[in-house]
């Protein structure tokens, strides 16, 4: 109980001091010393895991829930993981030499940004690769440098989302049951393969 009124005393700006002191943490965790240990370097990915979570208390995030459809006229990011419920089920990663594939387990490469550019169109970057997520005109994902890869984000029936690329209308986003990615002409909306749940 005492705990509880604690948390209460605590002000505002109190998230942003921890949110801060994680940051630090995971700076020193994740830097050459890391590298050195495999050890070290699992701890970093845990630490990394638990800050993106930890990005869903910080207030500026907490307003996304609060705004609903004004979300994309206020330009707020998300930081998610895009889960995909196939084969075993796998999240979308994206490795720091462009390529895209699923994993099933969360990791440092599958923690996404999810930029509003538009009413119901987004950008998706790889926060660790620095990689948005792209699509050729033959419906191949790809780790692009470049912000200019957009795609439409539609809500599903089953509250999953499903994206369409906006330069190749009718190409989707889309995994394998072994987690490879899918080409996005062989791919539609009313497939499992397209469904993506947004989680933190």
């Amino acid at each position: 109980m005492e705990f509880t009124s604690c948390r209460c005393r605590a002000g505002p700006g109190m998230g942003c001091l921890l949110a801060l002191r994680t940051l630090l943490v995971l700076g020193l965790v994740s830097g050459p010393l890391a590298e050195s240990s495999p050890a070290l370097n699992r701890t970093a990915d845990r630490w990394e895991a638990l800050y993106s979570r930890s990005l869903a208390r910080i207030p500026g995030e907490r307003r996304e829930a609060a705004t609903g459809d004004s979300d994309y006229l206020l330009g707020i990011k998300r930081f998610r993981r895009l889960y995909c419920n196939v084969g075993i089920g796998f999240h979308i990663q994206v490795l720091p030499g462009g390529k895209i594939t699923g994993v099933h387990s969360e990791n440092r490469y599958s923690l996404l940004q999810i930029s509003p550019v538009e009413r119901g169109v987004v950008t998706l970057l790889g926060v660790r690769s620095g990689c948005f997520v792209a699509m050729n005109g033959r419906g191949k994902l790809y780790g692009s440098v470049s912000d200019a890869c957009k795609f439409r984000e539609n809500l599903l029936a089953n509250n999953y989302n499903a994206y369409e690329s906006v330069a190749h209308p009718r190409m989707f986003i889309g995994l394998s049951k072994n987690g490879k990615t899918k080409r996005g002409n062989r791919v539609s909306p009313a497939m499992t393969v397209t469904h993506f749940l947004p989680r933190i």
